[in-house]
């Protein structure tokens, strides 16, 4: 089990998993639909199956990319942790396990399961030819808010979607960042990524333009929803971490990436989901 939370890098969950709870209380609080520990366990499993389908993927499919980049060379199938019929197995079993949940949950998450799947695997094929493909990282992830709001209340709503958007826009924004350390291996190797294709500076702009978007996105709720001052500490909160990361990082020192790329943006999930939920909790009491 151990070597597997390795192949999928499960503390990177708090990236997604913190606007998934977010999606999920937003229908409880917001909707005559009632809280249930049953349909939480079952967004929360779905949360886990789909990330480990979309992470194994990834490390499957890129496991000869991996192995020439010096970077990533001892990740656990380059470095022969975990074998390559391993990694898909594991991506299988994961898939199916999470169709057969959201059928648990309502007939609209079980029609939608192949798509969100579709989504979150094609992603790995996506650098082989588009340098958008922070783009479809960024929505595979945003899948989490809707996802949630829908597995309580069986439809679509305009606030969750504002969510989704953050995250979209969020999430493409430091991925162009972390893929700024692969600038020039893509560009050798002819993979697309945005920084590969614009160059360093550029690519930071991008980046900047994208967090500004999510930024928007993350304040927009307020004129739909009544919110109480603690949510409006997590929306503070959430845009002085995007701040600081285009603070760390810049076009002539990228050293601090990581630290950009996981703390500040670990940070920034879950302390504005914790605003939000505690908002919430006053709110409702």
């Amino acid at each position: 089990m151990k070597k597997y939370f390795s192949l999928v890098l499960f503390a990177h969950s708090v990236f997604a998993l913190p606007f998934a709870m977010i999606g999920f209380f937003l229908g409880v609080t917001t909707t005559e639909n009632p809280f249930s520990w049953y349909k939480l366990i079952l967004v929360l499993l779905c949360m886990v199956f789909v990330r480990n389908s979309a992470m194994a993927f990834n490390r499957y499919l890129d496991r000869n990319i991996d192995a020439k980049n010096p970077r990533t060379k001892m990740r656990d199938i380059p470095a022969g942790k975990v074998s390559a019929n391993e990694a898909l197995i594991f991506v299988i079993a994961n898939c199916v396990l999470f169709a057969i949940t959201t059928y648990f949950i309502n007939p609209l998450c079980f029609y939608l399961s192949p798509v969100a799947l579709f989504v979150v695997l094609f992603y790995s094929y996506t650098k082989r030819f588009t340098a958008l493909c922070h783009l479809v990282l960024g929505l595979g992830l945003a899948l989490a808010p809707i996802g949630a709001y829908i597995a309580v209340t069986g439809h679509f709503a305009l606030v969750p979607v504002l969510y989704s958007l953050t995250v979209l826009f969020w999430v493409s924004g430091f991925d162009i960042i972390y893929a700024l350390q692969d600038e020039e291996f893509d560009r050798e190797e002819k993979l697309h990524s945005i920084p590969s294709a614009l160059g360093i500076k550029n690519a930071l702009n991008v980046s900047v333009l994208l967090h500004m978007l999510s930024a928007t996105c993350v304040i927009l709720p307020v004129f739909f929803t009544s919110f109480s001052w603690v949510y409006y500490v997590g929306i503070v909160f959430f845009c002085s971490m995007l701040i600081y990361q285009h603070l760390l990082v810049k076009p002539n020192d990228i050293s601090k990436v990581n630290r950009a790329f996981q703390t500040l943006n670990g940070y920034a999930s879950v302390v504005f989901a914790i605003c939000f939920l505690i908002d919430a909790y006053l709110r409702h009491k």
